[in-house]
């Protein structure tokens, strides 16, 4: 795999940090500001509907800008919002440097994903997507558990300020590791746009939204599962969470190989795998050692999903993939919006700590239903696992160092050097 996947993993890695840290950061900031912990849920949202926001508004200004700039210009903006969050005075600040701090998220990972596509050959496209969502995952293992753990003993703005130091990073491995991609020539807004009018793209992303939900509906309280269903006390929370990443980590690397084989089986596979799993973990969660191993396996089997999901909806945008691809995030976060409201629902009604498992199981079926839909109604043959705006595959692109401008675009379809002009 090419360098340049790292730059996107390392990226990867500090979004994912500062998009999961808040669950565990709620009580300590709800306490330092004043505020009750379910009013501080709101700067889960608030992060949320930037990203949500921002994917389709972002991708669409910079659907002219080449690849590697733009990168590099969500990847700063990132990096402030990050920034903001950690300095904001009050409650009203700090939602809105998590707002800020969502908005190049989804675009980032959409255009991300084009770039890891470019990058290697034919038939492991899926397998590059995936490498890049590592750097999610892996966040999940050590950034979410590290962060809360600083947060809880630094304060809740060290963690921030650290989120935002790794965006620094990121951004240096960004200009030194990937190559200049020229846009398409026939890459623009409108293109872009009737791309997601495409019947398969919308219920790719209404998959995303209702399978992905099941997972956010439980993961959003796993921390007060955590001391008020399993029974650890409150220095396991960081243990559980870390547990949670390492499933997430063999989901996505699972992922790559089987979407390179088998797209939608692999898609049918997880979210029914899924709804098992949710339906099963009530069951299991008094018992402590059965509890951490369906954690493990929620982890891993919920993030199966998200690789043929990104595939899926990139393929069936046809030549505009970049605003479907970054949709799809707007989708992930609807999700995890959604299945949070919908667990915190449940909770609410007395149903008891671990009934979002059932609400996210029911959420997992209906996007199974939706997937099964999707594949009768498909009457493309062609394989589901390639992007087509991708075209022909020269070999790895080289890495070039930061200019002030990119190179001008190409024709789509035009094998690039090795330099990438």
């Amino acid at each position: 795999m090419p360098l340049a996947l790292l730059a996107l993993a390392v990226s990867a890695f500090g979004i994912g940090t500062t998009e999961f840290v808040m669950m565990g950061l709620l009580p300590n900031v709800a306490d330092d500001l004043g505020t009750s912990v379910p009013t501080a849920g709101y700067l889960v949202s608030a992060y949320a509907i930037g990203v949500v926001l921002g994917a389709p508004l972002l991708t669409g200004l910079g659907s002219r800008v080449p690849r590697k700039r733009m990168l590099l210009l969500l990847m700063a903006l990132f990096t402030v919002g990050n920034l903001a969050s950690a300095l904001a005075p009050d409650f009203g600040w700090l939602i809105a440097g998590r707002f800020l701090a969502g908005l190049p998220h989804g675009a980032f990972f959409g255009v991300g994903a084009v770039v890891a596509t470019r990058l290697v050959s034919e038939g492991r496209q899926a397998r590059a997507v995936a490498t890049m969502f590592l750097g999610l995952t892996v966040a999940n293992i050590v950034g979410v558990p590290a962060a809360t753990l600083l947060g809880q003993h630094l304060g809740w703005r060290a963690t921030f300020l650290v989120v935002a130091a790794i965006g620094l990073a990121a951004m240096a491995a960004l200009a030194r590791l990937v190559p200049r991609i020229p846009v398409e020539a026939h890459q623009d807004v409108r293109r872009e746009l009737r791309a997601l009018g495409n019947r398969q793209v919308i219920l790719g992303l209404l998959t995303a939204v209702f399978g992905f939900a099941g997972v956010f509906a439980v993961y959003s309280y796993l921390s007060a599962m955590t001391t008020k269903a399993m029974g650890f006390g409150e220095s396991s929370v960081t243990l559980v969470l870390a547990l949670f990443g390492i499933g997430m980590t063999l989901g996505a690397l699972a992922a790559g190989p089987l979407t390179d084989r088998a797209l939608r089986p692999t898609l049918y596979g997880s979210l029914g795998a899924l709804a098992v799993v949710l339906v099963v973990f009530p069951f299991t969660v008094h018992v402590q050692w059965a509890a951490l191993v369906m954690v493990v396996l929620l982890g891993g089997v919920g993030f199966m999903t998200t690789t043929p999901l990104q595939m899926l909806v990139m393929n069936k945008a046809k030549d505009a993939p970049t605003l479907a691809s970054a949709s799809n995030h707007s989708a992930f976060n609807l999700a995890n919006a959604g299945g949070a409201w919908l667990g915190g629902v449940a909770i609410a009604a007395g149903w008891g700590w671990t009934s979002p498992a059932l609400v996210g199981a029911v959420l997992a079926v209906a996007g199974l239903a939706v997937a099964a839909t999707a594949g009768f109604l498909d009457r493309d043959p062609s394989p589901t696992s390639r992007v087509v705006a991708a075209g022909p595959h020269p070999a790895p692109l080289e890495p070039t160092p930061t200019s002030p401008s990119d190179t001008p675009s190409t024709p789509s379809g035009t094998p690039s050097s090795p330099s990438g002009v």
